[in-house]
């Protein structure tokens, strides 16, 4: 019985788990059905658009448009501000442009309900333990209530991660931009150096700006649109610097210059933090797992000798 269960809980983990990757993957651009037929023309294959979408995979034909139309039906009955939220949050942890809160949506409720069932089957089939006593709808209530919000914890968990990646990438970066723009570069050309040469979060944030700049947006709404989407502070402060610069005509370089000194010793006041705090968290492991150790090691022996010799009788 409980291999049973052991399999059926990781069907659900999975399903669950492959809607949020599903969504949180990133986005290939262009028309899906164009780019198919470009690859087919090219090949030389003469074939239907229905044998085309008989040809995508399972994932995308029938898992997320399922996905998205439950997504839809939750979105009925959620205030707009969560889903404004939602949306903002998906923003900050580097989603694709295209990917809806709706997708989101469906799978908080496939953990939350996927879980509850589970646990409720699990009931059913233990032969002491009914579904339907307290003890077991405590249990299924709060196995529905920790999967609606796990995919909540892993978004928050994802948005931190990029912007811990984005505050120590920053320094490095502000150095390049200023030496670029101290040669002579533009700053659009200075940060397109940065794309360049980096491939993580905070050159695919410079890259994402320099295509709405070349698509008509102002270089300063392009600029706090990043800001938002990163929702870190180093950035916050670096964009209000360049905006600030390109309003009042201050030079850009010495602007870039006095934020990277600044940056860098954030950085070094942060590591300085980070150490101080060090001693406090080994204080758990210590008291819990290495004095227990050392105490068995060094009072062991003496008190099986003391066992043996009978002295306690």
């Amino acid at each position: 019985m409980m291999w049973i269960a052991l399999l059926l809980l990781f069907i659900v983990i999975a399903g669950a788990i492959a809607l949020v990757v599903l969504g949180l993957r990133e986005s290939r651009g262009g028309d899906t059905l164009s780019r198919r037929l470009a690859e087919y023309a090219e090949r030389g294959e003469i074939t239907s658009l229905e044998e085309i979408e008989l040809s995508q995979p399972f994932m995308e034909r029938v898992v997320y448009p399922a996905a998205q139309r439950f997504g839809e039906l939750a979105q009925r009955f959620t205030p707009q501000n969560a889903i404004t939220e939602t949306r903002r949050q998906l923003d900050m942890a580097g989603t694709p442009r295209w990917l809806e809160p709706t997708v989101f949506l469906a799978s908080r409720l496939v953990f939350g309900l996927g879980l509850g069932a589970l646990m409720f089957f699990v009931f059913s089939l233990s032969p002491t333990t009914s579904p339907f006593a307290l003890t077991s709808m405590l249990i299924i209530g709060g196995s529905i209530f920790i999967g609606f919000f796990l995919p909540n914890m892993l978004l928050n968990r994802s948005v931190r991660r990029r912007q811990t990646e984005v505050t120590k990438a920053m320094p490095d970066a502000m150095d390049l931009l200023t030496i670029c723009v101290e040669a002579g570069l533009g700053f659009d050309a200075a940060m397109r150096k940065v794309v360049e040469k980096w491939d993580n979060d905070l050159a695919r944030a410079f890259a994402r700006v320099l295509q709405e700049i070349q698509l008509g947006k102002l270089r300063r709404e392009a600029l706090r649109d990043m800001s938002a989407r990163l929702g870190v502070d180093e950035i916050n402060t670096f964009v209000a610097a360049v905006i600030q610069s390109e309003q009042l005509g201050v030079s850009m370089a010495r602007v870039l210059r006095v934020q990277s000194d600044s940056m860098r010793i954030k950085r070094r006041q942060r590591a300085e933090e980070n150490a101080q705090k060090a001693p406090v968290k080994m204080l758990l492991p210590m008291a819990f797992l290495i004095f227990p150790t050392i105490m068995i090691i060094l009072l062991g022996p003496a008190a099986l000798q003391i066992m043996r010799s009978g002295a306690f009788f």
